[in-house]
This record gives C-alpha cells, structure tokens and sequence, in this order.
C-alpha cells in the first residue's frame, strides 16, 4: 500500500461518507414529513454523519474504509429507522420515503455537473479525453484534486441512486414500489418483505449480477447530458 493509494482510498471514503449521510438524511426527512418522527428523534434528519455512524458503525466505517484503502472502491451501507406501524398505515407514504435517499443521490450528482460547467467556463475544466469513474473532468493542474473529488463524488452518486432504485429487497427500489401499488396490496408486500429474511439475501445476489447492467448505462447517460456536446460511449 502506497502512500498515493492511501490518499486515493480516503478520498473514495470521504465522499462516501458524505453521499450515504446525505442518502440516509434524505429517508429520514421524507418520512418526517410524511407524519413518521423515529428517524427525526434519533437524530437521523441531519446531514451531521454521526448520528448515521452511530446507528451503523461497521456500515458507514469500519466496511468502507478498510474496503476503499484496501481495494480502492468503498463498500458499505447505513439505515434510518422507521416506524413498521406508519408504513402499513401510509404505504405510499413510505414509498416516497424509500425514493428519497436515491433522490438525495441525483440531486449530487446535479450539483457536480453544475460545478463541472461553471469550472469549464471558468477555464480551470475541461472535458477529458479519456472519460472514467474519477476522471469525469479534466482540468488544470492547480484543479487537479477538485476535479477528481468532483467527478467521485459525481460517479459514485450515479452509482448510489441507480443501484438503490434496483426492486430487490434490502434495496430502496422494493419499497419504491409501493406507489405504483395500491394501499392493499403495498401493506401486503410489506409484509412479505418484513416476514421474508431470505429475500434481502437473494435481493443482494440478484442486485450484484444486474448492477453492471444498470450502473454503466445509468453513468454514460449521465455522462451524455454533461457534456451534449462530446460523443462519448
């Protein structure tokens, strides 16, 4: 492990960090509003990440960092609580409450996308010639570690929104369901969701195998609408 590796991986940990609180805090505040106040009393509505950690500190530390210095990708998860009770009463409630963190996620990855176009013309940014996951922009040297921080946090906040959006249970997709379901039949997968243990299980494999297939398509037309002006893919 080299000094340079080290740094890449704390900054692959960093924007992590900031982009699940961000996911988490998201969930928390949705639910908040749709009349469910667990997440808002545990501390959850806030985009301090310590009350995050606190609930998940082998997801939001102990996991990603040792898997972004050791393999330079961070690896994790984290969880807002919420009241089981609430989401049977207000199924569609929960289903906006699930679409929130992903949200959350495309709302970074818009933010970046505008900081990359006003670096662009500011002259400091330029588009690449070889477009990646931490090079989405080019710029000059003395920009060198803005733009790789701004195209992490941009790559892996495509990655969090769109992986997440997958319908397989643990992933908020499942829940997002519920507001294309009737009330009914939402309290009904609820509960087949909740007395299923097995099924985040089998979620997590098919999540993983679908993932390439959702992640690159997902970030190139991402890609596409930063830069309309270049053919890239």
């Amino acid at each position: 492990m080299t000094a340079e590796s080290i740094g890449v991986g704390l900054a692959y940990y960093v924007v992590f960090l900031f982009s699940i609180t961000l996911h988490e805090a998201g969930h928390a505040w949705a639910a908040m509003l749709g009349g469910d106040l667990t997440a808002y009393h545990g501390g959850q509505v806030s985009l301090d990440p310590r009350p995050h950690i606190k609930r998940e500190p082998f997801g939001m530390v102990v996991l990603p960092l040792l898997s972004a210095l050791f393999f330079q990708w961070p690896f994790g998860y984290a969880s807002a609580p919420f009241d089981p009770h609430w989401a049977l009463n207000h199924p569609r409630r929960a289903g906006w409450m699930a679409l929130a963190g992903p949200a959350a996620n495309l709302a970074i990855v818009i933010v970046s996308g505008i900081l990359i176009r006003i670096g662009m013309l500011a002259g400091v940014f330029m588009a690449p010639e070889q477009i990646s996951f931490s090079h989405v922009v080019a710029s000059t040297d003395a920009m060198h570690g803005a733009a790789f921080m701004i195209s992490t946090f941009f790559s892996l906040n495509v990655l969090l929104c769109f992986f997440n959006l997958i319908p397989a249970p643990p992933l908020d997709g499942s829940t997002a369901v519920l507001l294309a379901l009737s009330p009914a039949a939402g309290r009904a997968w609820l509960r087949v969701l909740w007395t299923n243990p097995m099924l985040s299980w089998i979620g997590i494999i098919v999540a993983w195998q679908l993932f390439p297939m959702v992640y690159t398509p997902a970030w190139l037309f991402m890609v596409r609408l930063l830069y309309p002006e270049v053919p890239f893919g």
